[in-house]
């Protein structure tokens, strides 16, 4: 292997790495999320509120699209990922109201 072959595999284990430290964090970050989110189900549950809130929903797709902007990421792949989270939420929330 060339000099040149064996930095690039060195650093594309360091670039390695770096995503799986991400990646964990990205789980335990939507874990923690969760727990909140079933915590508002119940408490949504229990005071007979719908399980979706399409306003605050607007207000949270916006606020994630501008945080992508400032990011640099794709506001359309973040307001994509937060719908998903927004609708896996909201079968959660529909299971507590059952």
């Amino acid at each position: 292997m060339s000099d040149s072959a064996a930095r690039a595999a060195d650093l594309l284990k360091e670039h390695r790495e770096s995503i799986d430290r991400l990646d964990a964090i990205l789980v335990f970050t939507l874990a923690e999320r969760f727990k909140h989110t079933q915590s508002v189900g119940v408490l949504k549950a229990t005071h007979e509120l719908p399980p979706s809130d399409p306003a605050r929903e607007e207000q949270q797709i916006a606020r994630l699209k501008d945080l992508a902007e400032k990011a640099d990421l794709d506001p359309a792949f973040a307001e994509k990922f937060l719908n998903f989270i927004i609708q896996e939420v909201i079968k959660h929330h529909e299971k507590h109201q059952s």
